[in-house]
């Protein structure tokens, strides 16, 4: 939901505050994707018999990122 997209903004420029930084970089979601979405993701009875968890699921979805994309 736009909570969990809210919370990734918050997040990420709270990370780089405290880094000492303005602005937040693609590694800063990356850092705390897993835990604001792992409860939010839930996976299909596909996904299950695979084996594949709600982690790997965020893992793959940040693999698609761009840190180079606008």
């Amino acid at each position: 939901g736009p909570r969990a997209s809210q919370f990734l903004i918050l997040g990420s420029k709270a990370r780089a505050l405290l880094d000492g930084r303005f602005a937040a970089t693609c590694n800063d979601v990356r850092a705390i994707a897993k835990p604001i979405l792992q409860h939010r993701i839930i996976t299909n009875f596909t996904a299950e018999a695979e084996g594949k968890t709600s982690l790997q699921v965020i893992d793959q979805l940040l693999d698609t990122i761009n840190e180079h994309s606008k």
